[in-house]
């Protein structure tokens, strides 16, 4: 049976997945990254890894046909399908402290850690998720910048679980920079 989800603006969302279960994150109106963080269902200590993920994959980017590992090295997530091939592996959730270190504006501003973390009802203390859709320009001397995401309006990714998970998925709620395209706006999922 299939379940729709929408993740309002600036906000995020817990959505338990069975082993085997597709998971399509839609880009609604285009631009939008989506921090999508998981756990294994019942132990919150065995999470996905993008560190990991990058080791196994030996890539800074995920491609169709790749795993997104757990910290334990295990396989959590296979990329089926992917409609924009560009997604960051590399930030951690925003948080208060990186929007006063960027923009002097971390109080009371809405953020991908502090959402994440309350729709999980936990306290972790970092978070780095596969920031989905996000476009981060690796150069060759090792620098980066984040440029304005390539999605489009209804862009999709789809998942397939390759184990019972927890997923705590935030809209990005970054409006100061191209992070998001300079806006904010919602996110779809569906579970199959």
């Amino acid at each position: 049976m299939s379940k729709e989800y929408i993740i309002p603006v600036c906000s995020g969302m817990k959505i338990d997945v069975k082993q085997g279960q597709s998971i399509t994150v839609i880009d609604i109106e285009g631009g939008q990254v989506v921090d999508f963080f998981a756990e294994v269902n019942g132990n919150a200590n065995e999470f996905l890894s993008t560190g990991v993920t990058i080791d196994c994959n030996e890539s800074l980017k995920l491609n169709i046909g790749d795993i997104i590992y757990t910290n334990q090295y295990h396989p959590m997530i296979k990329v089926l399908i992917d409609d924009v091939g560009e997604h960051d592996l590399l930030h951690p959730c925003c948080r208060t402290e990186m929007y006063d270190f960027f923009y002097h504006n971390g109080e009371e501003h809405p953020n991908c850690f502090d959402n994440i973390n309350k729709a999980l009802e936990e306290q972790r203390a970092i978070i780095t998720p596969v920031n989905l859709f996000m476009h981060t320009k690796i150069n060759t001397n090792g620098s980066i910048s984040v440029e304005e995401p390539v999605s489009k309006a209804g862009d999709k990714i789809v998942l397939k679980a390759l184990m019972d998970i927890t997923m705590g998925i935030a809209a990005c709620s970054v409006s100061e920079s191209k992070c998001n395209s300079g806006k904010c706006s919602p996110v779809k999922i569906i579970v199959d």
